[in-house]
């Protein structure tokens, strides 16, 4: 995993990927405290924090569109997955090198909170929840966009469709709000849930037993909750919504307060859509 890690980071600054990176973050984080804080003489730092979380969606794309691309575009994929290097390794080495770019450029805003706390009064507390809170969301999206990078074929396809990706997460507590909360709707969700995650076990399996095993379980459980619960599929939809909902979660971190759950949610979160990528692999290594 180290080998990979260390030619990633290499990568980042031997092509314009990482520099564009840094630049626009940096810039835009820089436009932004100037006009929130510097120019105003305002020592308020939160509301700072608070509007530089749309740089996600910007900036996590143009990070993770070239991780697993450009080793189709350069033909080194066959070489990287008939090696005897663990697909794990290659997935994780791929995936904390562009976790420690970001943190390089969460890193220098860093700066912004100490000239905030030298001329003015900074809220230790509220302001370190923040980039806690910043760095999970982040890792986040990380995970996100290279699993769309390991799924596509071309550097901008992989970047609009991870910013697609990660705008529906954004605006997902709108449209929670849209979302119909009768017990029938919850029912046709319910059963779409169940189909989706049937799908998704063929196509990461292609065995008929499995399929109908998970199958049968879905209908069991699904008829049990009827029953002996009718009424759980009422607003289920906008339940599912929110609970998968990243950005609703950082306002825990964004007041100062850290709640272990929600530290283990984003840490979860980042695990499965690296081992989605895993298998993502591994299928396309034994097709």
């Amino acid at each position: 995993m180290f080998a990979i890690f260390k030619r990633e980071l290499k990568t980042y600054f031997l092509t314009p990927t990482g520099y564009i990176f840094l630049a626009l973050f940096l810039l835009i984080t820089g436009i932004f405290f100037a006009f929130s804080n510097l120019f105003p003489l305002n020592t308020n730092f939160a509301p700072y924090v608070s509007s530089i979380l749309f740089l996600f969606l910007l900036c996590v794309p143009i990070l993770t569109m070239r991780l697993m691309t450009d080793e189709k575009r350069f033909k080194t994929d066959q070489l990287l997955l008939t090696s005897p290097i663990k697909i794990v390794d290659i997935v994780l080495g791929k995936y904390f090198a562009a976790v420690v770019i970001f943190l390089i450029a969460l890193g220098v805003t860093v700066l912004y909170a100490v000239i905030i706390a030298i001329h003015g009064t900074l809220d230790l507390w509220q302001t370190v929840g923040s980039y806690i809170g910043f760095i999970l969301l982040g890792c986040s999206f990380i995970s996100i966009g290279l699993y769309v990078s390991t799924a596509t074929e071309n550097q901008v396809i992989a970047a609009i469709v991870t910013f697609g990706a990660l705008l529906i997460v954004w605006i997902m507590d709108f449209i929670r709000q849209g979302v119909p909360t009768d017990n029938i709707s919850g029912m046709i969700f319910a059963i779409a849930l169940f189909a989706a995650l049937n799908i998704w076990i063929w196509f990461s399996t292609r065995n008929l037993i499995i399929l109908i095993g998970t199958a049968a379980v879905s209908i069991v459980v699904f008829l049990l909750i009827f029953f002996l619960s009718g009424d759980v599929f009422t607003g289920l939809i906008g339940k599912v919504l929110g609970w998968l909902s990243l950005v609703s979660r950082f306002e825990s971190f964004s007041m100062g307060v850290l709640k272990v759950d929600t530290l283990v949610y984003y840490i979860t979160f980042s695990a499965f859509f690296n081992y989605l990528t895993v298998r993502l692999i591994e299928k396309r290594r034994w097709s």
